[in-house]
């Protein structure tokens, strides 16, 4: 049994790499961003254990990481958490950036940072949910696309540094997927949403199980999930 500490395990994605790991008995640390989310973590996973700290705010999260029990091993860290706002360069405001930089590229950086140790210890995973705009970036997609670019670049710098410690780390570009963030980004784009167009979550989850599951042999460095015919 493993312990595998998630960011963004309250839905989509994230809530179902978690129910996966729960059925097998594994040992799940869920991150919330406030007290209020932590209880209903708890709910939503009987059993797992939760910590709180605000990815908008990653500056104070070695605060909050060094108030709170930390797991003594880590074998997976699965940053899936993330948040989206569309718009075109000549128009989105600074905020939007930051809040995007902040949530998908910065605070995934302090995270690994604070729980490295604990990482190598285990000679475990750490596994960033990256997305198709990591790799391409379109109209309206600069600040998202921009953030996701730079999360690709923390996972390589990663990779090289700590490969000499054990240490696997993968990067997953999915497609659209069918979660509430799709939900939002269809209602910025004043688009009908249709979950059945795109990617399961649970399919994702596979792929990262994937990842993860394998022999120590190997490491799934990048791999792309795209919405099947």
């Amino acid at each position: 049994m493993g312990t595998h500490v998630i960011t963004g395990a309250g839905s989509g994605i994230g809530a179902a790499v978690a129910r996966r790991l729960a059925e097998r008995g594994e040992d799940l640390w869920l991150l919330a961003r406030d007290a209020v989310r932590a209880k209903e973590l708890a709910g939503q996973f009987p059993g797992a254990r939760t910590f709180v700290g605000d990815l908008a705010n990653p500056e104070k999260l070695a605060w909050a990481f060094g108030h709170q029990p930390l797991p003594d091993r880590i074998d997976s860290l699965q940053h899936i958490a993330g948040v989206v706002e569309l718009g075109a360069v000549g128009d989105l405001p600074a905020k939007a950036w930051q809040r995007q930089l902040a949530v998908n590229l910065v605070a995934p950086a302090e995270i690994t940072r604070l729980l490295l140790p604990m990482v190598r210890i285990a000679k475990g995973h750490v596994v960033f949910v990256n997305s198709g705009a990591g790799l391409n970036a379109h109209a309206q997609w600069g600040g998202y696309a921009a953030s996701k670019h730079g999360l690709k670049a923390l996972a390589d710098s990663l990779r090289a540094e700590e490969h000499g410690n054990g240490v696997r780390v993968t990067s997953v570009y999915p497609g659209r997927t069918a979660t509430p963030m799709q939900g939002s980004v269809h209602q910025q784009e004043g688009k009908e949403y249709d979950p059945s167009r795109w990617i399961d979550p649970e399919s994702v989850a596979s792929t990262i199980l994937t990842a993860i599951d394998l022999p120590r042999d190997a490491e799934i460095n990048d791999v792309s999930v795209r919405p099947g015919l």
